[in-house]
C-alpha cells in the first residue's frame, strides 16, 4: 500500500494547500519565482501538511485556519531542502535537478531564503504568539543542525548522541512542531498537543533513520540521487556509525577515504557501501528505528479512538516497512 492511500480521505483538503502553495510561491522576480516553482512541482510526500490536518482533527477542525499552519511548515521544508542540496552539492532531488544545478549556489540560496521568508508572513494571519514561538526555534534548530552538519563532515570522530541529535535538528523537530502546531491551531487540549508533538518526534526520529538507512540499500533509481550519497558527501550517518563501533578496522578504511575530502568518488566508497550491507548494521539500524515507531504509537494510545488516530497509526506502520 502506498502512504498517500492512508490518507487518501484527506486529498480534497491537501489540494487546496497545494493551490495555497502554488500561490504563496508567485514572486515579483522571475527567476525567485521559476526557481520556487520548479522546487514545488518537484513533489514531495507533504507529509507536514498531512500532520498538520491530522493533528487538527482532535480540536476544532477549521480549514482556513489549519491551511494557514500547513503551507506555512510545508515552505520551511522545501526551504531547508534547497539550502540543503547547495550545502550537499546535489545535482538531483526526486530525480530531478535542483535549483542549485539548473542556476546556481547564490540563486539557491536565494531562493531558499525567500521561500523562508514567505512561510513567516504566511503564519503571521495566525494571533497567537505561542505558534510563532515553536515556529522560530524550530527554523532556529534546524539551522544549527544544518550548521552542525557542516562541521561534521568528513570526521570520523563522532558518536551516536551526535548523530541523533542532528536528525532531531534535521527531521524530526519539523514533523513535531507540525503535530503541535496543528493541535494549536484547532484549539485542541494541551494534554492532546503534548500528546501529538511526542508522535511527530519519535515518527520523525524513525523516518530519518529509515532513510539513512535506504541511502545504503535502495537504488540510485528508487532514490532518485545516487546511492551512499551520504558517506560520499562525507556525512556519517548510523549504519556507518554501528560499522565503525563493530570493527575498528572500518575506521581506518573509512578514514583513508575521507581523507581525499570532495574528491572522493563513487567508485572508491562502493567497496564500504557493499561491506555495510553485508553486515548486520543494517538490521541493528531497523531495530533502532522500530524502537522509536513503538514510542510513536505509544505516545498517541490515550488520544481519542477518531479516525485521524487510526490514519497516524497506518503512517507508522508504513514509514516502518517503506521501501523508497
Amino acid at each position: 500500500m502506498k502512504l498517500a492511500m492512508t490518507y487518501a480521505y484527506l486529498k480534497q483538503d491537501l489540494n487546496q494547500i497545494e493551490k495555497a502553495l502554488e500561490q504563496t510561491i508567485q514572486a515579483n522576480h522571475p527567476v525567485l519565482r521559476e526557481a520556487s516553482t520548479q522546487l514545488l512541482q518537484a513533489g514531495g510526500k507533504r507529509l507536514r501538511p498531512v500532520f498538520v490536518l491530522l493533528s487538527s482533527m482532535f480540536g476544532e477542525y477549521n480549514l482556513e485556519r489549519i491551511k494557514t499552519v500547513a503551507v506555512s511548515l510545508e515552505l520551511i521544508h522545501m526551504a531547508s531542502l534547497v539550502h540543503d542540496d547547495v550545502i550537499d552539492e546535489s545535482e538531483l532531488r526526486r530525480g530531478k535537478p535542483t535549483v542549485k544545478a539548473k542556476w546556481d549556489n547564490r540563486v539557491a540560496m536565494y531562493t531558499g531564503d525567500y521561500i523562508f521568508a514567505r512561510a513567516l508572513e504566511i503564519l503571521a494571519e495566525i494571533d497567537n504568539p505561542k505558534a510563532h514561538k515553536i515556529l522560530s526555534n524550530t527554523m532556529v534548530e534546524l539551522t544549527i543542525g544544518e550548521m552542525e552538519q557542516i562541521k561534521d563532515k568528513f570526521n570520523l570522530d563522532q558518536n551516536l548522541r551526535t548523530y541523533l541529535r542532528r536528525i532531531k535538528r534535521k527531521t524530526a523537530l519539523l514533523i513535531s512542531s507540525s503535530c503541535q502546531l496543528g493541535a494549536i491551531a484547532s484549539n485542541a487540549s494541551i494534554e492532546y498537543e503534548k500528546k501529538l508533538y511526542r508522535y511527530g518526534y519519535y515518527i520523525g526520529m524513525s523516518y530519518q533513520i529509515i532513510d539513512d538507512i535506504l541511502d545504503f540499500t535502495s537504488t540510485e533509481a528508487q532514490l532518485g540521487k545516487p546511492a551512499g550519497s551520504d558517506l560520499l558527501q562525507g556525512n556519517l550517518t548510523l549504519p556507518a556509525l554501528l560499522a565503525i563501533q563493530n570493527d575498528p578496522s572500518f575506521y581506518d578504511e573509512l578514514s583513508k577515504l575521507f581523507n581525499k575530502g570532495e574528491d572522493l568518488t563513487p567508485g572508491e566508497i562502493k567497496p564500504v557501501i557493499d561491506k555495510i550491507k553485508s553486515s548486520d548494521v543494517i538490521e541493528k539500524s531497523f531495530e533502532l528505528s522500530e524502537t522509536y515507531l513503538a514510542k510513536a504509537y505509544e505516545s498517541i494510545n490515550d488520544l481519542p479512538d477518531i479516525k485521524a488516530k487510526q490514519t497516524f497509526k497506518d503512517i507508522a506502520t508504513y514509514i516502518g516497512k517503506r521501501k523508497t
